[in-house]
């Protein structure tokens, strides 16, 4: 074919010093022509009227190459870890399946009249690299509905649901009914809960406070009352990042906070059995730092115990805590992207100090402590 060759030639025989008035012109009108078309407003921006084919084809093309170019950098970490899977899906069942569906509904009808509709991702997850899901997940898609994480700093919660996402294509409604909700017990706990904590919060910390087992949310049975108060008013108000618990937090009123801090407070705390002996080296070694300290940082147990001395009731006791959970406060704290009460400051030079070995220590021996064993007599109310 020579007219691609001839075409060339053409241009290259313009003298476009002569032709830039015209150029200019040509361009000013199209620009005064789309001025006009969107002042007159005939284009119709009705969700009803969907897509055409190929604007529908365009769009999908661009945003999968964009994805794909601009998350290339983006390493995974393990994935296959049963925390990161049930975060994941407290989550997923609290601000996604209203638009992407569930194995109990699959195409929400609200969701299916926007344009374009959401996808279903048990049949979608697949056609994506990890990578690509956590950029999508994290930074949202223009034009399309898809939000961006609520708190950009937080990539171990998009991991999660990464993680999540990963398996959903495998279960079915009841499996995921039970991934979501756990076991709701029937009990005088239950029954005297304030209704946030059935509707939501029970979801991920249990409805006794012990947080489902696997290490995936901190335990808040027996937690300081104060402490359980600034926490979710830091939430609400996004001085302590989490797109898990910012939505929530933030639609509670503070009569509510004030009967969730009560319940979670009064609630018998976790008693943990004897550690394995393999762990025994590293309890040793975090309740040396622990009591001690070293001389890079204060003694912990003089703000988080155990101590039988009085302690500010704004400050978290640890004593029975999940080891997953304070290692992953340390390090946000070190990374410094926590947040949290007016009193978190106090932590994040501490945080810089100890290595990722000494964080796991401590986190052993807090985790195997029975919090009866330091009982704050400070707890206070809000």
């Amino acid at each position: 074919m020579a007219w691609p060759r001839t075409l060339i030639a053409r241009l290259k025989s313009l003298n476009w010093r002569q032709q830039w008035p015209a150029v200019a012109v040509f361009v000013g009108a199209l620009a005064l022509g789309g001025v006009l078309v969107a002042v007159a407003g005939i284009i119709p921006i009705k969700a009803s009227s969907g897509h055409w084919a190929i604007t529908d084809f365009l769009l999908h093309f661009a945003m999968e190459r964009s994805v794909a170019t601009h998350s290339l950098s983006i390493q995974a970490p393990e994935l296959a870890k049963a925390s990161l899977v049930l975060r994941g899906a407290g989550h997923y069942e609290t601000d996604c399946r209203f638009c992407h569906g569930s194995p109990r509904l699959r195409y929400p009808p609200i969701a299916q009249q926007m344009t374009p509709p959401p996808p279903y991702l048990p049949e979608t997850v697949s056609s994506w690299e990890d990578r690509e899901l956590f950029y999508i997940i994290k930074h949202g898609v223009k034009f399309t509905g898809m939000p961006a994480w609520p708190a950009l700093q937080r990539d171990d919660e998009v991991w999660a649901m990464v993680a999540f996402l990963r398996v959903l294509p495998e279960m079915d409604g009841g499996e995921y009914e039970q991934l979501v909700w756990g076991e709701i017990p029937v009990s005088l706990e239950a029954e005297e809960a304030p209704p946030a904590v059935t509707k939501s919060c029970g979801r991920c910390h249990g409805v006794d406070g012990l947080g489902r087992g696997v290490g995936a949310f901190p335990r808040l049975a027996g937690q300081n009352r104060d402490y359980l108060y600034a926490s979710l008013e830091a939430y609400g108000q996004g001085k302590r990042p989490s797109g898990m618990m910012e939505p929530i937090a933030a639609e509670l009123n503070s009569e509510e906070i004030k009967a969730l801090a009560r319940y979670y407070s009064g609630l018998p705390p976790y008693q943990p059995p004897l550690p394995p002996l393999r762990e025994a080296a590293a309890i040793e070694r975090g309740e040396a730092i622990a009591k001690q300290g070293n001389q890079r940082i204060a003694s912990c147990a003089d703000c988080h115990g155990p101590s039988s001395i009085p302690r500010n009731p704004d400050y978290p006791l640890l004593a029975g805590q999940y080891a997953e959970y304070i290692i992953l406060q340390l390090e946000l704290l070190a990374q410094e992207k926590r947040g949290g009460t007016p009193y978190v400051h106090l932590m994040d030079p501490i945080a810089h100090r100890l290595s990722p070995q000494q964080r796991e220590d401590v986190a052993r021996y807090y985790t195997s402590l029975t919090p009866s064993g330091s009982v704050d007599p400070a707890k206070g109310a809000p």
